[in-house]
């Protein structure tokens, strides 16, 4: 329980605070950006199941999913979009797709197959402007995806 709301309502709540502001850009201690739900989630002041972390990226599931597994693979680093990565930040993907790996093994749906999606800009249907990983599976997938 957070605040006498559970931990769902809590990030739901702090999700769409977050939708009603822009990321403005104001950095604080970290590299952090103020007003990111995930820099919030990364930096641990806004409790989440956190299912798989390393030096470059976190995850836990997703709470609006569309498939019967959706994790989200989270970057520590404030990145608005993959449109913004940038050579450096090459060890920081190889740990998205370590992993992406991992999670489907232990969510298992490796073997039955993934869709990993990102988004960059709202248009693409990007809602959260921070570097992240959808994983999805435990469904079959159509094509185009929307």
């Amino acid at each position: 329980m957070v605040e006498g709301r559970s931990l769902d309502e809590a990030a739901v709540a702090l999700k769409r605070a977050h939708y009603a502001e822009e990321t403005t850009g104001r950095f604080r201690k970290g590299g952090k950006v103020e007003n990111c739900i995930f820099c919030r989630i990364v930096a641990g002041e806004v409790p989440s199941e956190i299912l798989y972390q390393d030096d470059e990226v976190i995850a836990f599931r997703d709470i609006n999913p569309q498939a019967p597994v959706h994790l989200l693979v989270v970057s520590r680093k404030h990145i608005t979009s993959a449109l913004q990565a940038e050579a450096r930040d090459g060890k920081l993907l190889a740990s998205v797709f370590e992993a992406v790996a991992s999670l489907a093994e232990r969510e298992d749906i490796a073997s039955s197959g993934v869709r990993v999606v990102t988004n960059a800009g709202r248009a693409a249907g990007q809602e959260v402007p921070h570097l992240h990983f959808h994983v999805l599976g435990g469904r079959m997938m159509s094509w185009p995806p929307g």
